[in-house]
């Protein structure tokens, strides 16, 4: 009994004396619980005919019935092969770009350079994709576009890029990339700094060149943070980009631009159908977790270099 007593004395005072952390958790916690937790809750309607006249527990239960619209909608087979076109895509670039861009500045010898690459590589993050589109309407516009003046002046054709169902998904791949690889290169460069540098000395003393002191030393050294970053990109693959797309896609090429979250967009909040919006959420939800869970006992199988 005097034991506890002294536990529980030992806890309140390790409490009061870092109560300024305390504090500052209540902020985290409580967007968490308010945005993340309660709306747990309010995930029933995917499985309810939603009124909001009835409310979250007074409306009608329909079981699977959103599910089924959705798997059994005309563009279903369209949409989800677009949105995984995507999102493979987007992995398959932004995550080497990324890292080739953490790499080069890392081993950089001159750092003034390097710093003002990293600054320019980050600042389109912090861009709008309202802004994106108004950046590549002047690079791409088929009339007026620094690209297609470039073709003209060679005695090209103009290319509506953003018009041309050829063209349409690599300029939303590459654009993706260019926004957000300075960004994602910030937990590369903090990986890379974690490095002991005395492999590096041991290399320079063996006359191992660069190339060769990436390959052996500098990739394998990241490779846990590598399975880390695509296997959590892996939990959100059918997110594709709602923001890029909904600025990006058009009419004429909603066959190659129409993906999961701009239907969801139409036909779940213009049309007020919140129970199918919610339950193709859960679809996504489901499906990011197997993919996690599956490809984590892959990596496992192989390395020991997995998630959990």
């Amino acid at each position: 009994m005097k034991n506890t007593t002294n536990n529980r004395s030992g806890r309140i005072r390790e409490i009061k004396r870092y109560r300024s952390v305390y504090v500052l958790l209540i902020i985290p916690l409580a967007y968490y619980i308010i945005f993340k937790y309660i709306p747990i809750w309010n995930g029933q309607i995917a499985f309810k005919d939603f009124m909001p006249m009835d409310g979250v527990t007074g409306s009608k239960w329909i079981g699977l019935g959103h599910f089924s619209t959705f798997i059994k909608s005309f563009y279903f087979s369209e949409l989800l092969r677009n949105t995984l076109f995507y999102s493979f895509g987007k992995l398959l670039v932004s995550v080497p770009a990324a890292i080739i861009l953490a790499v080069t500045i890392y081993e950089s010898t001159r750092r003034k350079l390097a710093r003002v690459v990293q600054t320019l590589a980050y600042l389109p993050h912090f861009l709008s994709w309202v802004i994106m589109y108004g950046i590549l309407l002047v690079l791409l516009a088929p009339g007026d576009g620094i690209l297609n003046d470039i073709i003209k002046l060679f005695g090209g054709k103009p290319v509506a890029f953003l018009t041309n169902t050829s063209t349409f998904p690599w300029i939303v791949i590459f654009s993706d990339a260019w926004k957000e690889m300075g960004w994602s290169a910030i937990i590369f460069i903090a990986a890379l700094i974690g490095i002991d540098p005395t492999l590096f000395e041991a290399a320079l003393v063996e006359g191992v060149s660069a190339p060769q002191r990436v390959w052996y030393i500098t990739l394998p050294a990241i490779r846990p943070v590598i399975v880390m970053v695509v296997l959590l990109r892996l939990g959100t693959i059918l997110d594709a980009g709602f923001n890029q797309m909904f600025m990006l896609y058009s009419i004429p090429v909603y066959s190659v631009g129409d993906i999961i979250d701009t239907w969801v967009y139409r036909q779940g909040l213009l049309n007020f159908e919140f129970g199918l919006a919610t339950a193709v959420g859960i679809f996504k939800g489901v499906i990011g977790l197997l993919l996690v869970i599956t490809s984590n006992w892959m990596v496992k199988r192989v390395s020991d270099s997995a998630l959990f």
